[in-house]
């Protein structure tokens, strides 16, 4: 029997609340074709964790700063015609992603540990990271109930909602500032580059057993604190980092319901 120390209880209540707050995010996230639009984000997350260790604070306030940035830059782009918003999303990713590693590593002092930021150490988790989880995990769900009907609407036909009287710009820059906050304190868990995996792919492993929406949310947040626990147990028992053990069970997850949605197709 394991026994519940006071870091293991605080990764359990981090991760588990994380989960429930990602799945209704991450459904709309699927239901609005913005996986690569979130991925863009999540790399920019770097540069903002390179800018909080720059100037000796906690990284979550510089993170949600830099990601609500590099949103508001990828919604000004993606106005123009000329290069594709694929391309725009690829320019992005990865040149995020390679200023935030050079900028990260090009810091003076202590030896930063990469990896922990890369790839999260749920295990770190403080009391202050629980707050933030806790206070903006209930803000976005909040806010979340009241952009859930608008989001949809846009999803299954963008034009039609606007002429129904939904304000288009409005709800997506309210829905991104939401994925911003979200990605920025679940950076401790899972770290800058699997933090969209914990977003999307309990979702991607509800959206062929669900009828509705509402169902797929919900199949989502039992999916990924099943996850969690699976995760914990692996990491606990063979010394594997925690975050991407729980995002592995995640995956294995998806993998199996959507193979089972191909295969019942098929017969």
């Amino acid at each position: 029997m394991i026994d519940l120390e006071p870091f293991l209880l605080r990764a359990l209540a981090a991760s588990l609340a994380l989960a429930i707050v990602a799945a209704p995010l991450g459904s709309l996230v699927i239901w609005n074709r913005m996986s690569y639009f979130g991925e863009t984000v999540s790399q920019a997350s770097l540069i903002g964790i390179a800018l909080g260790l720059f100037l000796g604070i906690d990284i979550t306030a510089p993170v949600i700063l830099v990601t609500l940035v590099i949103a508001g830059l990828l919604i000004l782009l993606s106005r123009q015609k000329i290069v594709p918003l694929d391309a725009i999303l690829g320019l992005m990713h990865h040149g995020a992603l390679a200023l935030g590693v050079i900028l990260t590593l090009g810091l003076r002092g202590p030896a930063v540990d990469l990896m922990g930021y890369l790839f999260g150490d749920i295990y770190a988790v403080t009391a202050t990271d629980l707050y933030w989880i806790y206070g903006g995990g209930a803000l976005v769900l909040v806010v979340l109930a009241w952009l859930w009907q608008p989001m949809l609407r846009i999803a299954v036909h963008e034009e039609l909602a606007s002429a129904e009287g939904v304000n288009r710009d409005a709800v997506k820059a309210i829905f991104i500032v939401l994925l911003s906050l979200t990605i920025a304190i679940a950076i401790k868990i899972v770290g800058a580059l699997l933090v969209i995996a914990f977003l999307i792919v309990p979702a991607v492993a509800a959206r062929p057993l669900s009828a509705t929406p509402e169902r797929m949310a919900i199949l989502a947040a039992a999916i990924a604190a099943v996850s969690v626990l699976l995760g914990i147990a692996l990491s606990l028992n063979y010394d594997v980092p925690g975050g991407p053990a729980i995002v592995l069970f995640m995956a294995v997850i998806a993998g199996l319901s959507v193979t089972q949605a191909a295969v019942g197709r098929r017969s």
